[in-house]
C-alpha cells in the first residue's frame, strides 16, 4: 500500500511516523509556507478536557493525553534530534482569591477521575508563590498548580518525527500539491510537473487544506485564524525550569524555553486571512498582556516576534475523517490554537483511517464535510 500525506506540519508528520512505522510506502509533500502553525506555536500542552467538553471530544482529548507520553518515548528511543517535550508544569494565575478556588476546585475534581492520572497532582499557590517560580510575575498573584503540563517546542518535535519517519524509509518532496482526481477519486498529488500515485490520501495542510479541496466541489467550514505571539530575552536570568503560566481571567499564556526565552501570546485574528504581517497592533496588544502579567519583562529584549495561521473550523470542532464525495481522501486538520496539543494524535488517528482500519472513536462531529451553520 502507498499513502501520501500533503501537509509537514505536526499532524502530517505524526501521520507520516505511524504510517512508516507500520512498513506503509510513505510520501510527505510539503511547501513549507511561511506561518504554518506548528513553527509559530507557543507550546502550551493541555489536552485533559474540561467538564462541558462533548462526549466526543472528551474521548478525543483522552486519548490524546494517553498517547502524547508514549508518542514523545518511542521517539527518544530512536536516538535523533531532542523531542522538544518537557513536563515543567502550569499555574493558573490570578488575582482574585475566588477565582484561584474555582479553578482549584474544578482541576482537583478533575484530576480524581479516570484518564485525567497525567493532570495532577494539583494544589495551590498562595499570593506571591507563583512569582517565587516565574520570577517576573506580579507579587499578588496566586495560582492553581497543576503538575503534569508539557511546554514543547514544535520545531523540535517535528524534526525528531520526521528523523524518526525517515529512518524507516519516509520520502519527502518539497512543492506544490495538486490533488489527481480520476473516476470521482482520489488517485495520486501532482507536485513540480510529477505525478504520485497513491491508495490513499492524508490532506494535513493546515489552514491551507481548504484551497486544496476547493477545486473538486469540496468546501471545508475551514479558515485561517492569525495569531502573534512574541518571544523575549532575559540574558540575566535561566528560564529553563520557569513553569506554564496561563492567567485565568483574561487570553494570556506565558511560557520559557532555555537558556533565557520567555513567550507569550497572543492574538486572534479571523479575519486577517493569510497576511503574514507583524502588526502594530497585534505586538501592542501582546505587549500589554505580557508587562500587565509580568512586570518582570519591562527590561527585557523583543527578541522575535512571529505569526501564525491556525486552522480554525467554523463551530469550533476537529475536521477529522474521510470525505464521501471524494474516496481515497483523508482530511486531518481544523485543530485551531490546540494543533501542538491534539495535532500528534489526529495524525495517528489519520494514519488508520487511511489504512482502512477502525480509528476506535465516535468521529461523527468531526465529519470534514458536515454542514455548519451561520451565525
Amino acid at each position: 500500500m502507498k499513502v501520501i500525506v500533503v501537509g509537514g506540519g505536526i499532524v502530517g508528520v505524526s501521520a507520516a511516523y505511524r504510517l512508516t512505522q507500520r512498513g506503509v510506502a510513505t510520501t510527505l509533500v510539503d511547501r513549507a509556507d511561511l506561518g504554518q502553525a506548528t513553527g509559530a506555536g507557543a507550546g502550551v500542552i493541555f489536552p485533559w478536557p474540561f467538564p462541558d467538553a462533548s462526549p466526543q471530544a472528551r474521548s478525543f482529548c483522552l486519548a490524546a493525553a494517553a498517547h502524547y507520553p508514549t508518542l514523545m518515548a518511542e521517539i527518544t528511543e530512536e536516538g535523533g534530534p531532542p523531542t522538544g517535550y518537557e513536563q515543567v508544569g502550569g499555574a493558573a494565575v490570578a488575582d482574585d482569591p475566588a477565582t484561584v478556588d474555582a479553578e482549584y476546585r474544578m482541576l482537583s475534581e478533575l484530576a480524581g477521575r479516570p484518564g485525567y492520572e497525567g493532570l495532577g497532582p494539583v494544589s495551590r499557590l498562595g499570593p506571591g508563590e507563583p512569582a517565587v517560580r516565574f520570577p517576573a510575575l506580579r507579587e499578588d498573584y496566586a495560582a492553581t498548580w497543576c503538575a503534569g503540563m508539557v511546554r514543547l517546542d514544535g520545531d523540535q518535535t517535528r524534526a525528531a518525527l520526521l528523523y524518526a519517519a525517515e529512518e524507516r524509509g519516509l520520502r519527502r518532496r518539497a512543492g506544490d500539491a495538486e490533488l489527481i482526481v480520476e473516476r470521482d477519486r482520489v488517485s495520486g498529488v501532482r507536485v513540480g510537473g510529477d505525478e504520485l500515485r497513491a491508495d490513499a490520501i492524508i490532506v494535513a495542510a493546515g489552514a491551507w487544506s481548504a484551497g486544496l479541496l476547493r477545486p473538486f466541489g469540496v468546501e471545508l467550514p475551514l479558515s485561517p485564524m492569525r495569531g502573534q505571539l512574541v518571544h523575549f530575552s532575559l540574558p540575566d536570568q535561566r528560564t529553563g525550569a520557569w513553569p506554564i503560566v496561563r492567567v485565568s481571567d483574561r487570553a494570556c499564556y506565558l511560557l520559557a524555553f532555555p537558556p533565557n526565552r520567555v513567550v507569550v501570546g497572543s492574538t486572534f485574528e479571523p479575519d486577517a486571512g493569510f497576511d503574514r504581517r507583524v502588526t502594530a497592533a497585534g505586538v501592542r496588544h501582546v505587549l500589554s498582556l505580557a508587562l500587565e502579567t509580568a512586570p518582570g519583562l519591562a527590561e527585557a529584549t523583543v527578541a522575535q516576534t512571529r505569526v501564525g495561521f491556525r486552522p480554525a473550523s467554523a463551530d469550533g470542532e476537529q475536521l477529522l475523517g474521510p470525505l464521501p464525495a471524494l474516496p481515497g481522501a483523508i482530511v486531518a486538520t481544523g485543530l485551531g490554537s490546540q494543533g501542538l496539543t491534539f495535532g500528534p494524535y489526529q495524525g495517528a488517528v489519520a494514519a488508520r483511517l487511511a489504512l482502512g482500519e477502525d480509528p476506535e472513536l465516535d468521529l461523527t462531529p468531526f465529519r470534514p464535510d458536515r454542514a455548519v451553520a451561520t451565525p
